[in-house]
């Protein structure tokens, strides 16, 4: 890697997980760009976290599965690498952001079928696919998936399917983009204590308490769990890790 700004774009990255590994980056000298759905408030109140530790971040408004934006935001990126971090390419690229479902398979409409899809597999696709002629070789990519990819529990089973989906992405991008020295990993959380799937796994106890009795570790993992692993893999001394799927789950079901 040069001496130039590290600069990493974190899908969701207002809330949750994506918040946790922005920070976490920051604190190893990365500025950021985050994106956010909605809350707009919540992206500035992170910026300002990031800012806090000295480091430079910048927040847009991206909805990962809306096919239509993803060009647009490309050049609003292309823009912000312009005036804000004088030119320099991005360095890393975290797809994260992304939408929880439940319900069995003999209840799931071709609605959410849609809709999974496009915020979890064509939605990074194309984004990382728009965002690959800013991108620094020698760079970084990890694409965000799930413990049951691994496991499986009623309910999930198109959730985990799209996730299954970004694990294939992850080993071909590793392939093609290998030339140009980026590598390219998975991270797979186990269940973590978030809002993420309207915060279930954080607020029912009951829940929290079957998924801790089931993890060797005996807890739920918290958003600094995943941020910090997150941050250790973009870390420059793991280079030689790629093409790899790393599940940071406590050892759920293992």
């Amino acid at each position: 890697m040069s001496t130039q700004p590290r600069i990493v774009l974190i899908t969701g990255g207002n809330r949750g997980l994506g918040r946790s590994a922005a920070l976490h980056l920051a604190d190893r000298g990365f500025d950021a760009i985050i994106t956010y759905r909605g809350n707009e408030a919540e992206a500035h109140a992170v910026c300002a976290e990031i800012a806090a530790k000295g480091r430079t971040a910048v927040a847009l408004q991206l909805e990962i599965g809306d096919t239509a934006a993803i060009a647009p935001f490309a050049d609003r990126v292309r823009e912000v690498l312009a005036t804000r971090f004088g030119g320099a390419p991005l360095t890393a690229l975290i797809n994260n952001a992304g939408a929880g479902a439940y319900a069995p398979i003999a209840q799931t409409s071709a609605a959410q079928l849609d809709a999974l899809f496009a915020v979890h597999v064509k939605g990074p696709f194309l984004l990382t696919q728009a965002l690959l002629p800013v991108f620094a070789d020698g760079g970084r990519i990890l694409n965000v998936s799930s413990g049951l990819a691994r496991f499986s529990m009623t309910g999930y089973a198109a959730y985990a399917m799209m996730k299954g989906a970004i694990e294939v992405f992850t080993r071909y991008l590793a392939v093609e983009l290998g030339a140009r020295g980026i590598v390219v990993n998975t991270l797979a959380p186990g269940a973590i204590e978030t809002d993420f799937g309207g915060g279930v796994v954080r607020d029912n106890p009951d829940v929290n308490r079957m998924i801790a009795s089931a993890t060797p570790l005996g807890r739920v993992g918290r958003p600094d769990d995943v941020g910090g692993a997150i941050a250790a893999l973009l870390d420059d001394a793991n280079g030689w890790i790629n093409g790899q799927r790393i599940e940071v789950s406590g050892g759920i079901n293992g």
